[in-house]
């Protein structure tokens, strides 16, 4: 008897809500509002490890941190990005998630420091079980929520990817990972090389270049590069003739043509669209720069496209403030780096722009019932969903186009769900697969990027049609998941006791309002 009253009084003690979030960043904060806009009468809560929002944004604080996707798709759709920078800076976008968290309500449901362990659905009780703690102090946390929804992003954000190097402790300058950046590095006249070829390394070069004595790219294989105007002239001109929203409106849709354009025409013409952009290329870095640098061994979009403002990056090896060198390391020296060919570049500080290490679901451990389930072995459900898992979601951006586009169409998409689900008074829905549709390939398999190799296996599983067939394709997913009908075989339902319905409005992008 003693025991089910202290049962009972454990269970008042931990907090319950409609839908409990993971992650504070840009989808974590857009899916919140997407909800709280909904749903007024649903309790929400977001769990942030981090002490406050902004995720990637907040993070990441090296020397030039940016987008590498236009701001005009890389905003909400229901508070669109209404400046005229194609590319902005890390600050900036913090500053954005932080105003949208704030004029939709949803800043008072983070709950931050808390690092989140497990989640365990309990079929008895209809509903997820969370334990979490809190970082600073080592308290441990519990939730239970009716709907749990991971918004961590994909990688681990305690450390990078850093391979290791032959002698590296002979190196007696600075050694730093762009994902923990000293605050306050002084970079002044100093020499320095990066290791990597990716958007980080193209970044941190023409952002330091001005300073350093000299700064130097070492990559083992070049990278498609091409350059973007940084300022958006023709929609700066275009709100001085039509409304301000209207202008903006307009060059969102714009820029979404140009976007999936590009990324088609590299699919179908590989070659054709390769000549293109390196024509681009030997153009803007001009006669005394080595195409060799930036000729890639494989066709464009094989892995993702690093886009430059301005041609910044060109503009310093043109104007010889900065080099690249393309090959292996041999070893560290005590004095920087010695390549295969016999080379040595000097540097007194290296930068391991090397890349991230893959973590789905922030390292979160799920189960059913207490059995530990493998999420990379699941499919997702018109990408949104979790095959076998009950009111489970995940949210997962696009690679070939501004993670955000998919997004705020995947939260879209919930909320028809839940309004259905109060409509026809069901409490729990799963998606299961009838037709064994599953493959061994992993959700992002087709990207040939490194960290998508290497940790490929942590994905969630491609299925072989419609719903489980991830398409990254946003004309496609915008009907799956806006329009086509709720109800689906391959979803099943089941019922909840009698009653009240919370009050349910539109979504803020329910319509679209690119």
């Amino acid at each position: 008897m003693k025991r089910n009253e202290q049962n009972k009084k454990n269970c008042r003690d931990i907090p319950h809500y409609d839908v409990l979030i993971i992650g504070a960043g840009l989808s974590g904060i857009g899916t919140a509002c997407h909800i709280a806009s909904a749903f007024p009468d649903k309790s929400i809560a977001i769990l942030e490890r981090r002490k406050t929002l902004g995720g990637t944004w907040d993070l990441f604080k090296y020397p030039g941190i940016r987008s590498d996707s236009d701001m005009l798709t890389f905003g909400y759709n229901f508070r669109p990005w209404n400046k005229l920078h194609t590319l902005a800076d890390g600050p900036a976008i913090k500053q954005y998630i932080i105003d949208t968290a704030d004029e939709f309500g949803v800043r008072d449901s983070i709950h931050f420091g808390i690092k989140t362990q497990s989640a365990n659905w309990s079929s008895t009780n209809k509903h997820w079980h969370v334990t979490a703690y809190h970082e600073e102090s080592g308290e441990q946390q519990e939730y239970t929520c009716g709907f749990f929804i991971s918004c961590a992003g994909y990688y681990n954000h305690d450390a990078g990817y850093l391979p290791s190097f032959p002698n590296e402790e002979r190196f007696q300058g600075q050694k730093i990972h762009p994902q923990h950046w000293p605050k306050n590095l002084n970079y002044k006249d100093k020499k320095v090389v990066i290791i990597g070829s990716g958007a980080t390394a193209v970044t941190l070069m023409p952002a330091m270049a001005n300073e350093t004595a000299h700064i130097t790219i070492v990559q083992r294989s070049p990278s498609y590069i091409f350059s973007v105007p940084s300022i958006d002239k023709m929609t700066g001109m275009l709100q001085h003739v039509i409304p301000k929203k209207w202008a903006f409106g307009i060059a969102r849709k714009r820029n979404l043509i140009v976007q999936r354009s590009i990324y088609l025409a590299c699919r179908r013409w590989p070659k054709l669209m390769r000549s293109f952009l390196l024509s681009r290329v030997k153009k803007l870095v001009g006669p005394n720069v080595d195409m060799q640098h930036f000729t890639p061994k494989y066709m464009p979009w094989d892995e993702r496209l690093c886009s430059v403002p301005d041609a910044d990056l060109f503009n310093a090896l043109r104007e010889g403030k900065a080099s690249i060198e393309t090959g292996q390391i041999a070893s560290f020296a005590e004095n920087g780096v010695i390549m295969k060919n016999g080379k040595t570049l000097e540097a007194d500080i290296i930068i391991t722009a090397t890349g991230l290490n893959l973590l789905t679901l922030g390292g979160i451990k799920v189960s059913i019932d207490n059995q530990p389930t493998a999420f990379s072995q699941k499919m997702t459900y018109k990408s949104v969903l979790v095959e076998n898992m009950p009111n489970m979601a995940w949210i997962f951006g696009y690679v070939n186009a501004s993670w955000t586009l998919k997004a705020d169409i995947s939260a879209t998409y919930l909320c028809r769900l839940f309004n259905y689900m109060q409509s026809n008074s069901y409490d729990v829905v799963m998606p299961e697969d009838h037709d064994n549709s599953a493959l061994d390939d992993g959700i992002m398999d087709s990207l040939q990027a490194g960290y998508v190799q290497r940790g490929k296996h942590q994905l969630p599983r491609q299925g072989t049609k419609y719903p489980w067939k991830v398409t990254m394709h946003y004309g496609q997913d915008r009907k799956m998941l806006l329009d086509d009908p709720i109800e689906d075989s391959a979803l099943k339902f089941v019922k909840k006791e009698s009653m009240p319905s919370p009050h349910y409005s539109p979504s803020p992008a329910t319509v679209e309002n690119a």
